[in-house]
């Protein structure tokens, strides 16, 4: 880890969004402030190929979430974005997909406001749209998708009521669920309940943007049972509506393989020592 500034002046943390799997998918900023960060703070699903790129002297450190597991608790991660920043560092919270879209980003974000951190946001692609991408399912299309919805499979008790509002969700276009795998059965037996056909096309994609990319194809009614059967595991994203359709007939697969395998480089004049 780089040393603190000698004039003590408080650092900037930067909440930058790594993409949905893909390295190669981070945003040009992103990747200029991820070389240049004497901290990396990062999560469990950001590709190891951009944790390439931070500099041999910057500290790294995995904050990842697992299912049932975390590394550090939000609070301690809160604290060491303010507390590095304070040494005078310049702090990179690399986030997967984009930090405010499920990311609790909003919540980093306020952590240093109160303490009195500088903070700024890099928006990211979110897996909600790049993802379906990767597949061949545009989440708006016209004549099939007009509107979506992106919701979260999983919600934290704590933070009040978390029940899905299915009876909206039931009349929307198309509706993306992220972190949703282990509820799918229930998603899609509450989203029957509330009026939607069980007849209506539906995906399931794993690994999105990444060479392990797998998905299976269905309706409301099946895709609960394929992805079981397949099986699919998180993370895993969801679509449902007839936008789900144009999966077979743009038939992006094999292409996106074959570009989800290059690599990140520098310059070999800058190097590029791997972090674990």
């Amino acid at each position: 880890m780089s040393a603190a500034r000698e004039d003590t002046a408080c650092g900037t943390v930067h909440l930058v969004g790594a993409g949905p799997g893909d390295p190669e998918l981070i945003t040009v900023r992103g990747l200029r402030l991820l070389r240049a960060a004497d901290v990396v703070i990062h999560d469990r699903l950001v590709a190891h190929a951009l944790l390439d790129e931070v500099g041999a002297d910057a500290e790294v450190i995995n904050a990842g979430k697992h299912p049932g597991h975390q590394r550090l608790t939000q609070q301690e991660i809160n604290a060491l974005l303010t507390g590095r920043a304070r040494e005078g560092l310049a702090v990179v919270r690399l986030k997967g997909g984009d930090p405010f879209v499920f990311g609790r980003g909003g919540e980093e974000v306020q952590a240093c406001v109160e303490a009195g951190v500088p903070v700024v946001v890099v928006p990211g692609i979110s897996s909600a749209h790049a993802v379906p991408a990767a597949v061949g399912i545009p989440v708006t299309h016209r004549g099939l998708g007009r509107a979506y919805a992106v919701v979260t499979g999983q919600t934290d008790p704590q933070c009040g009521s978390s029940e899905l509002p299915y009876a909206s969700l039931a009349g929307l276009d198309t509706v993306i669920v992220l972190m949703g795998r282990s509820n799918l059965a229930e998603i899609t037996a509450r989203l029957m309940a509330a009026g939607r056909a069980g007849s209506t096309p539906a995906s399931c994609v794993e690994m999105g943007c990444t060479p392990e990319q797998r998905s299976v194809l269905g309706t409301l009614e099946t895709i609960a049972a394929q992805a079981a059967a397949h099986p699919l595991r998180a993370p895993v994203v969801t679509v449902i509506g007839e936008v789900v359709s144009m999966s077979a007939a743009l038939d992006l697969a094999p292409a996106l393989s074959a570009h989800a395998s290059l690599p990140l480089s520098r310059s070999k004049e800058e190097g590029a020592p791997p972090h674990a």
